[in-house]
């Protein structure tokens, strides 16, 4: 007699095969059995009547960093399937310093409609503090080349010296060694865009050593996007580590036509023996800070530097000229996307602001009488922030190709929320209520891409693997019990960018470590994650 027995569903067991019908078993936070059609006894037993039963989905870019500590339930994905939010992309929420603790670092996004207390300084102590705190979803990160660099140089625009270096590299050993699963880089966002590629590769030769993997933000996704996917290409090399793509795009029509150069680089390197992946979101727009449209020396300093450099009315000229100058040297969202009206304000910091919420830089220069590149400025120095924009770049022929590629994960490269509180101060991207939800039932149902057996194995044992974690993935004896049941004729997701917070449908039933997370498509409440660590991890 097991503990929990889920009778009668079609079994999709994470590995790609053809689903089966049957039974699976849990004993306390482990799969027990799976077994023939009602052949498995439990004290509680679930009829699920022929829905999907799969692994737990894996998130491979999370930036539910701080939305989990404000609500633990982490609710958008939960309802998606996601059990465990791989989070980290270039900017971990440690190692912090004693300097950046005094300044309130907070992470990339900085919303400063969340409050908490800092209570941690590692990386693992942060991912500690979660659990202990309390989240639905397990919880794994990367430790990020630009949080090593704050920690260690700061936000200044110069290589490291040997000695920093080495601090770096020592920063990212004992990451690794408190569970970290790789090295990221988001290598268009100072000040990581600062590194050179030498340095990402001394310290992607330490994670290695650790068993991690090494994972980008290319530093271009436009311009120069053959030649981003060629420094990660050699940092891979030089560093044998495997490698993944975050986020596979490219960005600005005129860069439509490079994704075929750029699959074809990454089959040849497959072919070549190298483990080369990417992830994806499935959206014709990125979503990043408004501040990306300015050129990299203008942050060179941090945000002070930044803001008193836009007041300076000299120097604002400058970066107007640099930002309608085409140029090889920076990833210019301005540029990318062509046109003010492509660029959607959707996240301010400060409450006058807030009734933009939702309208169009260009839009909004209308409104004001100023030209969109001094609308951008005025906006930036009234925030006092980066404020979070959404911008129009990619090409839904893109999406369908990427899709059906082998080797492509998936991620929201969001954050994990709920349609309420203080979550409805800022509009979030849509992927955040609805990536997931929108593979399973617009790619997959509606549009065939790809079998569904094939999309389960994606989102579960395939990112399972490229991470190393142990023992999650797949259906199987002996591996935790993060389970999924959906319909997969009813899956589908709700979330536009002009009304983002609606939930999608679809999944029915969601268990996290054994424990039932979702229950008939409604939260319980309950908040069972656990911390998954990489394999450099050194039990303490």
């Amino acid at each position: 007699m097991f503990d929990r027995v889920i009778r009668g569903g079609m079994i999709y067991d994470g590995s790609g095969r053809p689903p089966f019908a049957g039974d699976i078993a849990f004993d306390g936070e482990r799969i027990a059995a799976i077994g023939q059609p009602g052949t498995l006894q439990g004290q509680t037993v679930l009829e699920v009547n022929g829905l999907a039963v799969a692994p737990g989905f894996i998130n491979m870019l999370s930036w539910a960093v701080e939305s989990v500590i404000e609500d633990g339930r982490s609710q958008s994905e939960i309802r998606q399937g996601v059990t465990l939010e791989v989070m980290g992309e270039g900017f971990s929420m440690g190692p912090l310093s004693d300097a950046m603790k005094a300044a309130g670092t907070r992470g990339i996004l900085g919303n400063r409609d969340l409050e908490y207390e800092v209570d941690w300084t590692t990386l693992g102590e942060y991912l500690d503090s979660l659990v202990r705190r309390g989240v639905s979803c397990n919880v794994a990160s990367f430790v990020g080349s630009a949080t090593l660099r704050i920690h260690t140089i700061g936000y200044d625009d110069r290589p490291p010296t040997p000695a920093e270096l080495e601090k770096m590299c020592d920063l990212a050993r004992q990451a690794m060694q408190e569970g970290a699963v790789g090295l990221s880089t988001a290598l268009i966002y100072p000040p990581a865009s600062y590194a050179k590629t030498d340095e990402i590769t001394a310290i992607a030769r330490v994670v290695a050593e650790q068993g991690g993997m090494y994972i980008s933000h290319l530093r271009s996704e436009g311009s120069f996007f053959i030649e981003g996917l060629e420094e990660l290409l050699t940092i891979a090399r030089e560093a044998n580590i495997r490698a993944e793509i975050y986020h596979l795009k490219a960005a600005g029509r005129p860069n439509w036509h490079k994704m075929d150069e750029v699959i074809r680089r990454v089959d040849e390197a497959r072919r070549g023996g190298m483990e080369i992946t990417a992830d994806m979101y499935l959206y014709p727009a990125g979503g990043t800070g408004l501040n990306a449209c300015l050129p990299p020396w203008v942050h060179d300093g941090g945000d002070a530097a930044l803001l008193a450099r836009i007041k300076d009315p000299a120097t604002r000229e400058r970066i107007k000229q640099e930002m309608n100058t085409p140029s090889d040297k920076w990833e210019n969202m301005w540029q990318e996307v062509d046109s003010p009206d492509r660029i959607l304000l959707a996240g301010f910091a400060t409450d006058a602001l807030k009734p933009l919420t939702g309208k169009t830089l260009a839009q909004v220069a209308v409104m004001r009488g100023t030209s969109p590149e001094d609308t951008l400025f005025d906006l930036l120095l009234e925030d006092g922030g980066r404020i979070f924009t959404m911008y129009f770049m990619m090409s839904e022929e893109n999406i369908r190709k990427q899709v059906q590629l082998d080797w492509v994960s998936f991620c929201s490269d969001a954050e994990s929320m709920s349609p309420e509180g203080v979550f409805l101060k800022s509009n979030p991207h849509p992927r955040a209520y609805g990536n997931f939800a929108r593979l399973l039932g617009h790619y997959v149902r509606d549009e065939g891409l790809v079998t569904l057996q094939e999309a389960v194995r994606r989102l579960t044992s395939f990112p399972a693997h490229m991470l190393r974690i142990q023992e999650r993935g797949a259906l199987q004896p002996g591996h935790f019990a993060d389970v999924v049941v959906f319909d997969p004729a009813q899956v589908r997701d709700h979330a536009t960018f002009d009304a983002p917070h609606q939930f999608s449908t679809g999944m029915v039933h969601v268990f996290v470590n054994g424990v039932q997370v979702l229950k008939d498509g409604e939260h319980t409440g309950a908040k069972p994650g656990q911390v998954v660590r990489g394999p450099g991890w050194v039990s303490q």
